[in-house]
């Protein structure tokens, strides 16, 4: 069981680039065996859930040669709709392949999907919306299974903005003859990314950005094109927080100011420096200034991003007087706040609100990745913390952060990973 070591204390400064993003991919991946042809993704972050998307994909007949951030795929050997790789249970986007083998063998049959558990994750909207496009649904032994004698297009209404089921209709979509109208649709950036990926292998999908998508269905998507994923804005989010807890100087590469905005925004709220540049952010604290209280509110996309909470309220720990973390999107997001806790923050829960009183002084302890972005917000105060804090269960991290370690390091960081936890030792001594 690894773990990561961190002495904490120093500012980071330097330059670092973001990967690809992890969401953008999971979903990308899926939609890429519905191609009648091979092609060429770049930018594949190489994290343990799409590594996992590639395992699972080539299981099922698909061809995927990986070389770097590079990955070429050719689809056309996939016969079998019924997934039967373990991996299918550890990682959430699994549910991807349901649209996505519907449009290529009018069937599918997967593992119910895994992934992080801070909250009810119900696939209902998936299932309704597949069931609207013709198809049928039957869920036993932990399976879901789906068949379409024909899908067609169809009027759906998601009761919830779902990230997940507007990815996966719009998959499924794609190659369903008629026209497919998704309204209430999520606005998140991989949606349009996964929407610009299956237009430049052939499909027709218009409005992803926007809370109604129409995708007219296509009789054949001939792929043979190459397509770039867009930056990581998570990844992105989380250095720029890290450049303010440690009082850093850190300029972001590699990300779209645009999608960084709604954090942006807080902190220059907080007091940092935030300077944009066309692919770049530069990050700061000037001497002498400290942050100030604000409050968060999670929301869909263009709102505050759920996936960023945990790493803001780290933030918000370093700021003087009361601050306030509203959870609009998940119910039990606020696991890691005992872990903070451990390490002095100031911080009472109260359903789906935080109240944090700062500035707290952290210092280090032995800490759990609860979940990915759990995790993330362990490595920022840890950062920012005196002494030495270890983390734990890291393989929740590494799903979605690639080279961290790495990276944090060429900005100055005082980071390692071991093989070996302290947990692990004390329960071999016990």
């Amino acid at each position: 069981m690894a773990s990561y070591l961190i002495r904490g204390g120093r500012h980071l400064r330097g330059d670092v680039t973001v990967s690809g993003s992890k969401n953008a991919a999971l979903g990308i991946l899926a939609a890429a065996i519905i191609c009648d042809g091979p092609c060429t993704i770049d930018n594949v972050p190489q994290v343990s859930d799409t590594m996992a998307m590639i395992d699972i994909i080539s299981d099922i007949g698909a061809i995927c040669k990986l070389e770097g951030n590079r990955l070429e795929i050719d689809p056309r050997g996939i016969q079998d709709a019924r997934v039967v790789s373990e991996r299918a249970r550890d990682i959430r986007a699994s549910y991807y392949l349901l649209g996505a083998l519907l449009a290529r063998l009018s069937s599918s049959d997967i593992f119910l999907p895994g992934g992080c558990n801070f909250g009810v994750r119900p696939i209902d909207l998936h299932l309704k919306g597949f069931e609207a496009m013709g198809a049928s649904c039957n869920i036993s032994h932990g399976r879901i299974r789906l068949d379409a004698k024909q899908l067609h297009g169809a009027n759906i209404f998601l009761d919830k903005v779902s990230v997940g089921a507007t990815i996966n209709l719009m998959i499924a979509a794609a190659k369903a003859p008629g026209r497919t109208v998704i309204e209430n649709a999520a606005r998140e950036p991989h949606i349009v990314d996964v929407a610009n990926f299956l237009n430049t292998m052939g499909a027709r999908i218009r409005g992803a950005g926007t809370d109604m998508i129409r995708i007219d269905g296509v009789s054949s998507m001939p792929g043979r094109r190459s397509y770039s994923i867009i930056p990581d804005q998570i990844e992105a989010g989380t250095f720029m927080i890290a450049a303010a807890v440690t009082r850093g100087d850190v300029c972001v590469h590699n990300l779209i100011p645009k999608h960084m905005e709604p954090l942006s925004a807080k902190l220059k709220e907080m007091g940092a420096v935030v300077e944009e540049g066309g692919d770049f952010i530069r990050v700061y604290i000037p001497e002498g200034r400290h942050l100030s209280s604000t409050n968060f509110i999670t929301m869909p996309y263009p709102g505050f991003p759920t996936d960023l909470q945990p790493q803001a309220v780290v933030l918000l720990c370093h700021a003087e007087g009361l601050s306030r973390m509203q959870e609009n999107v998940w119910t039990s997001r606020f696991q890691y706040v005992e872990d903070l806790k451990l390490m002095g923050a100031n911080i009472d829960v109260a359903e789906r609100t935080c109240l944090i009183t700062g500035p707290a002084q952290l210092t280090g302890s032995l800490v759990q990745a609860r979940d990915l972005r759990a995790g993330a917000a362990m490595v920022l105060a840890g950062l920012s913390a005196q002494d030495e804090t270890e983390i734990y269960d890291i393989f929740r991290l590494e799903r979605g952060y690639e080279n961290l370690v790495e990276k944090l390091t060429s900005i100055g960081a005082n980071i390692r990973r071991s093989d070996i936890s302290t947990l692990e030792v004390e329960r071999n001594l016990k």
